[in-house]
């Protein structure tokens, strides 16, 4: 127990709970935003001409249920993520102050570690991001189930989009480093204003609403910067129309990011790259902030439980001994 890196767990678990929490709280808005991006078709072609279209269709068709399809497939790929680029994101910004003997860490420093975390956690998790993906974009009510949907296809199938999702990979990588050098600028006028009214003990941690604050800025500035990628992910991610009785003759959807990136091209032009950004830009950062703003709080709790389960792991190893 004396190898585990205890800190780098109980940042993996309070970011992996937070993520959990903040997927389930928006996941019919998440539906309604990836069937809408996945649409790709002229103008006066396009059966979502707005993100309430689509609420507007499981509502007409007494479907709005199915607007939590493949929920739980998301929540098991979001925890195990979260989980892994938490841990992967810490184990290696712990390493690097380790080796160069510096007590903080730069901003490129934190992009490259961000990014180091996102590829391990794309590469484990892609096909779970698929299979949600497919099962979100599915007809309402006609979703697969997990193990169906990840064996419909072949091996290489299941890691479709691969490439994207490790250039994407400077999204979190963005948002984490942004939000990390928002913070310790917030922290340090917060303990200069302390100290110059007298105070003794310094501010380390943000309140609730600072962190959602922090969490909002970050990841809206991320999600603008990679947007045109993220629409083309979700297209090569979703169902294919033939799922749908009333879309035999219509063409599947491409699995590569240059057969996405012409499709767009050749059917909405330059403004379907950013079709939906604003539907992303209210979910995402919705999710994120929550997402922060629940790790910030419970990250001390988190730390203390898990110190309290080692000791106790650690007393236990001690009585077999003595037997």
């Amino acid at each position: 127990m004396s190898g585990v890196d205890w800190e780098s767990v109980a940042e993996a678990t309070s970011g992996a709970v937070g993520a959990l929490v903040s997927t389930t709280a928006l996941y019919p808005l998440d539906t309604c935003k990836t069937k809408y991006q996945a649409e790709v078709r002229s103008e006066g072609c396009r059966k979502y001409r707005n993100l309430s279209d689509v609420l507007k269709e499981a509502i007409k068709e007494n479907k709005v249920l199915s607007l939590y399809q493949g929920l739980t497939t998301k929540n098991l790929q979001t925890f195990i993520s979260q989980f892994i680029y938490f841990y992967g994101y810490s184990f290696f910004k712990q390493l690097y102050l380790r080796k160069s003997g510096k007590k903080k860490i730069g901003t490129t420093v934190n992009l490259l570690v961000g990014v180091a975390a996102g590829c391990c956690t794309v590469i484990l998790t892609q096909p779970l991001d698929n299979a949600s993906s497919k099962m979100q974009t599915s007809a309402f009510g006609k979703s697969k189930g997990l193990w169906a949907t990840l064996t419909e296809g072949s091996l290489a199938d299941a890691f479709d989009a691969l490439p994207i999702s490790i250039l994407l990979t400077t999204n979190p990588a963005i948002q984490y480093t942004v939000f990390d050098q928002l913070k310790l600028r917030l922290l340090h006028k917060q303990n200069q204003k302390a100290l110059s009214s007298g105070a003794v003990s310094k501010a380390v941690a943000l309140s609730a609403f600072s962190a959602f604050v922090l969490g909002a800025i970050s990841k809206t500035v991320a999600t603008i910067l990679t947007y045109p990628a993220i629409r083309c992910k979700v297209m090569i991610q979703s169902a294919d129309p033939d799922q749908d009785e009333e879309s035999q003759d219509k063409p599947k959807h491409p699995k590569t990011f240059f057969g996405a990136f012409k499709a767009i091209w050749s059917n909405e032009g330059l403004p379907g790259f950013f079709k939906g950004l604003q539907a992303q830009i209210l979910k995402t950062v919705l999710s994120s902030a929550l997402l922060l703003m629940i790790k910030e709080k419970i990250a001390k709790f988190t730390w203390v439980a898990l110190m309290a389960l080692r000791q106790h792991v650690v007393t236990i190893k001690k009585r077999v001994k003595s037997v």
